[in-house]
């Protein structure tokens, strides 16, 4: 069993830089599939989702070369099966892009339903609909999810998202990138990876425009050849290190980031007593007076993201006064709530909305990541807390936070991995 071992209660000084953004990274990598050439994919991080969908592709066929830590290349045009290797593609949420990228390509796919952190339902039901109006086939069969598209090549179309997802957003326009004609999607997502990927898809020949709007019009292109693209920095994991400088005080220099998609974030630790500096691309947190309360709804981008709810909450745990916090994307955000009462956090959660009770300090105590977000949170609170942390199942954070542990130690954080026998394993020698 392998844990993170936190002692907190110490300040936060020094410089983090931020790696390539997992949200935009678990997208742009599927879209690959979709060029006919070889694509160089720059400031990728260095996360086992990452891993695990260059992995997907080489076992698709895919030519996947290291060029550098953070760079690849990568050659899908000899790839001729649209079967997903069902191991690998049930521990990661994002193999959902993997089908509109091979139905867009080969007008087939077969991909098992996605897995990753367990939100209960999260289902597609928006991506089946995009790909079911542009001419597609899509049913469940034998722990697959089978998609064809009619004479094998989609048809573009006019699509009105029922609501604003992130993900059938970006999976329609994957499917669309190489259809015949026009597609347009109403009540799209504004997220920047949502940008991102277009802008990956625009740089290798495809004609997408509208993309940070609610409305994205793609023209089908006969194919798409090879170039080089860059990533965008990681919004999440920039919010992330600046709620652990909050939480700790201190003062922290966060490079390589993009101010304007941070906005959200720094508005609402301000409004907390915390001063945030924009620099051309970083910012610096600092924090010396007392953490103040505040009200957080996540929202749809330009709206504080969901993806840093238990974070902010973690912050929210230290600060003066009562907070309320609403979740206004994911119905099972809350999850975490247990773990961070064993830190003595004073939180009552109805439905998507939770009051939190600012106390004096934290106190250290073993917990466990139940997902991604939900772990770095009980990081932030570790290193705020007093006494020492032990956090079990940082599997789940290693999903989408690249040398989390190098990152804080490098700014004067005392924490470390620590491996201990398996339990199961002990009972077995003994």
């Amino acid at each position: 069993m392998t844990k993170y071992v936190i002692r907190g209660g110490k300040p936060l000084h020094g410089e983090i830089e931020i790696s390539g953004a997992k949200n935009a990274a678990v997208a742009i990598i599927p879209a690959a599939l979709l060029v006919d050439g070889v694509c160089r994919i720059e400031n990728i991080p260095q996360i086992s989702d990452v891993t695990l969908i260059l992995t997907i592709l080489q076992e698709l066929g895919a030519d996947v070369r290291t060029v550098n830590r953070t760079t690849v290349d990568v050659d899908c045009s000899h790839i001729r099966n649209g079967k997903v290797p069902h191991e690998l593609a049930r521990k990661i949420r994002a193999s959902y892009y993997l089908i509109g990228a091979l139905l867009g390509r080969f007008g087939s796919a077969q991909v098992p339903p996605p897995g990753g952190c367990d939100f209960g339902g999260r289902p597609i039901d928006q991506h089946i609909k995009g790909f079911v109006a542009m001419g597609a086939e899509v049913d469940v069969r034998g722990g697959y999810i089978q998609a064809r598209a009619k004479g094998d090549k989609l048809v573009g179309t006019q699509i009105y998202m029922d609501m604003v997802s992130v993900g059938a957003t970006m999976n329609i326009m994957l499917a669309a990138t190489l259809a015949e004609g026009m597609t347009i999607i109403e009540n799209a997502a504004k997220e920047p990876h949502v940008v991102d990927v277009a802008n990956f898809l625009n740089s290798m020949g495809a004609d997408i425009m509208g993309a940070g709007t609610d409305v994205i019009k793609i023209k089908g292109v006969e194919r798409l050849t090879g170039g080089s693209y860059s990533i965008i920095p990681d919004q999440i994991e920039a919010g992330t290190y600046m709620a652990a400088a909050a939480a700790t005080g201190g003062e922290v220099l966060i490079k390589n980031v993009i101010p304007k998609h941070l906005e959200c974030i720094t508005a609402k630790l301000e409004e907390m007593g915390v001063d945030v500096e924009e620099r051309d691309d970083a910012v610096v947190v600092r924090r010396a007076g007392p953490l103040t309360r505040t009200n957080v709804k996540t929202l749809p981008y330009p709206g504080f993201p969901t993806d840093m709810q238990p974070q902010v909450a973690a912050v929210l745990c230290l600060a003066e006064g009562t907070s309320v916090l609403t979740e206004g994307v994911w119905d099972n955000r809350y999850r975490y709530v247990d773990e961070f009462r064993r830190m003595g956090a004073q939180i009552q959660v109805d439905g998507k909305v939770a009051v939190i009770e600012g106390v004096d300090h934290l106190t250290g105590a073993p917990v466990r990541a139940c997902d991604l977000r939900a772990g770095a949170a009980l990081v932030i609170a570790g290193l705020a807390a007093q006494g020492t942390t032990e956090i079990d199942c940082i599997h789940h954070i290693e999903r989408g936070y690249e040398d989390i542990v190098r990152k804080l130690s490098g700014v004067g954080a005392d924490i470390r991995v620590v491996v201990t026998p398996d339990e199961e394993k002990q009972a077995q020698i003994g």
